[in-house]
């Protein structure tokens, strides 16, 4: 079976890759079934841990207001992406994604000027283990996730208390140093 120590690893390794996505899907997809399957808990386990409406709050501010459901669905596995250690500090306090240089690049800079690279969102993750279970089987990922008790994650559902991110004061009091940066 995968480790979490595995799975990160996989993760880290895709970053030198110029299509991490592609990159992850041809790895997973040589790997045994129940391999590709754990990475899928895995990526779902590190997204539960970053799916609160407090780090919904920090993606609203840093995307300056554009993060509907599906935005701050996508970047999630934009955490997961940053490797383990930046996930770590931000899954234990969102506002440490302040002083990550991915965040701190955008800061000042209009939306309209963020390269497709720069957008703090990593969509096709969220399906890399999807496509590497169909090309390594030919089966259905769901299916075989569902045959074990488990169902794939398919949308953020925080379950903490909502708060009002447009709101400045409370944003400063929830997230002093993003909003410091950002503004």
């Amino acid at each position: 079976m995968m480790t979490p120590d595995e799975f990160w690893t996989l993760l880290d390794g895709s970053a030198a890759a110029a299509d991490r996505t592609g990159w992850l899907t041809a790895r997973l997809a040589r790997l045994p079934a129940a391999e590709i399957i754990e990475f899928e808990v895995h990526l779902t386990a590190q997204r539960r841990r970053v799916d609160t409406r407090l780090m919904w709050g920090a993606a609203w501010n840093i995307m300056e207001g554009w993060c509907s459901d599906d935005g701050f669905w996508y970047f999630q596995p934009w955490l997961v992406g940053l490797g383990r250690d930046a996930f770590e500090r931000v899954a234990a306090d969102p506002d440490a994604l302040a002083g990550l240089p991915e965040v701190r690049r955008l800061a000042g800079r209009p939306m309209k000027e963020w390269s497709d690279d720069e957008w703090p969102q990593w969509e096709s993750l969220n399906y890399v283990a999807l496509h590497a279970y169909e090309r390594a089987t030919g089966d259905d990922l769901d299916e075989a996730l569902e045959a074990r008790g488990l169902g794939r994650v398919c949308d953020a559902a925080p379950e903490d208390p909502r708060w009002d991110y447009d709101d400045p004061t409370e944003r400063r009091a929830r997230l002093p140093r993003l909003t410091a940066l950002l503004g």
